[in-house]
């Protein structure tokens, strides 16, 4: 396992120029901090070139794994943990092998490895708790058994800082330790109980990502939806599937394609009743049919755009346009399809609003009391008159759910659509007496 696998130019060019800088190990010595054998140790490859180094480390890698863990835990200035920091990101460059050697220092110390990389996560030093990310994932990617909680649980808890930072480093190497995190199922549940963390990522899409970023926070959302409640809940709680679907559309890169057409045929697969109503509203069908249509390199994806063709073709060919609405309430994103003007439309289905003690009904209210898209109150407004319109007893039922307040509360709303809709409702609300 190559410490490439979190990568950053920063960390990088930060890393050459610490290894030639002096350290006052003397000093730590004189204070009593570190034995004379430790001194000698540590001269021998100090600003050494790597490839002496790596001599050095091919028969004393287990001294030297010793003596860098105990100097990290008891020495903290902030020069002298980065120079730890890149010795040990050094030793275990290209060298898997070695990674048991930290790991399995719990034997003879309970703190170790991990207490001191948790502890320089926690500095303000950029380097310093970059670098130990970089170390702490490598180091935890390798593990065998369970990961310890009271080290996976703090460490993401920096990652979600980090991934929700206007720091372009902290958010690549947090976005690239969750890649390699994630394919762990229990590290794939903490994640979905720390909000911040998915939170950071779909923020991260919505800000027009590059094709790389675009893909490695795609690549760590298509891990958690293996999960079945992340399945079924990540759509009602971050709104992925129009984010992934703007992605995938405006995507120049197959592999960017690949790894959002991927996710949707977990989201389907796993959850179609929770997902498939919002990939109505996207109008992904068509696109999937388009991406049928191409010609790529990747076989996975032509399958999994097969496969999500032939799902959605059979759920969505034969439904109704009450079902077209409903999807669209599900969904939380109304539009001003050509269902909400039609007064056809509401003559024959106001009522089915009623249904299973009024489920649309209070889903649509739902969205006019909570939703903060001007669009969506807008089209929520009309739909309440439309409905109060058609239903003579609806007026009673509207204004027990407090829709009626709500709607009189938007006529002050900042957009003039959204006022003016309202304005139209609460006319309608108003206009004739309550049949009870």
């Amino acid at each position: 396992m190559s410490i490439s696998l979190v990568s950053n130019l920063f960390l990088d060019e930060a890393s050459s120029k610490i290894r030639s800088k002096p350290v006052p190990w003397e000093g730590y010595q004189r204070a009593g901090l570190l034995t004379s054998e430790e001194l000698s140790l540590i001269k021998r490859v100090e600003r050494q070139p790597r490839v002496k180094v790596e001599s050095i480390l091919v028969t004393s890698a287990q001294t030297y794994v010793q003596l860098y863990l105990r100097l990290l835990k008891k020495l903290a200035r902030v020069d002298t943990l980065q120079w730890l920091l890149v010795a040990i990101a050094d030793a275990i460059a290209d060298h898997e092998e070695r990674l048991p050697l930290f790991t399995n220092a719990v034997e003879w110390d309970q703190e170790l490895p991990y207490q001191p990389l948790l502890r320089a996560i926690d500095t303000n030093d950029e380097f310093t708790q970059l670098k130990a990310s970089q170390i702490l994932t490598i180091l935890l990617s390798s593990e065998t058994a369970i990961l310890p909680p009271e080290v996976l649980t703090p460490f993401l808890n920096t990652l979600a800082s980090m991934v929700q930072s206007t720091n372009i480093n902290k958010r690549d190497v947090a976005v690239q330790c969750l890649e390699s995190l994630l394919t762990r199922a229990q590290a794939r549940s903490a994640v979905w109980q720390k909000t911040g963390v998915l939170a950071g990522l779909v923020e991260i899409l919505k800000s027009n990502p590059g094709p790389q970023m675009s893909y490695q926070v795609g690549f760590c959302l298509w891990l958690v939806t293996f999960e079945q409640e992340v399945a079924e809940k990540i759509n009602a709680k971050y709104d992925i599937i129009p984010v992934l679907t703007d992605i995938a559309q405006s995507a120049v890169k197959e592999k960017v394609v690949r790894v959002v057409v991927a996710t949707f045929r977990n989201l389907v697969s796993k959850a179609p009743s929770q997902n498939l109503p919002a990939m109505f509203v996207v109008k992904l069908l068509p696109f999937i049919r388009n991406l049928s249509g191409r010609k790529w390199s990747d076989d996975e994806i032509v399958e999994d755009v097969q496969y999500l063709k032939d799902e959605l073709t059979v759920h969505f060919q034969n439904l109704t346009t009450y079902d077209e609405y409903a999807s669209e309430l599900s969904s939380g994103h109304l539009l001003w399809s050509p269902v909400h003007t039609s007064e056809a439309f509401w003559s024959e289905n106001a009522t089915k609003l009623n249904e299973k003690d009024y489920e649309q009904l209070k889903t649509l209210v739902k969205l006019l009391t909570e939703s903060k898209d001007p669009l969506v109150l807008a089209v929520a407004a009309h739909d309440v008159g439309q409905y109060v319109k058609h239903y003579d007893r609806g007026k009673k039922i509207v204004d027990d759910l407090g829709a009626k307040r709500r709607v009189m509360e938007l006529m002050s709303h900042d957009n003039p659509d959204v006022r003016y809709q309202a304005l139209i409702s609460v006319q309608r609300l108003i206009s004739q007496p309550w049949t009870r």
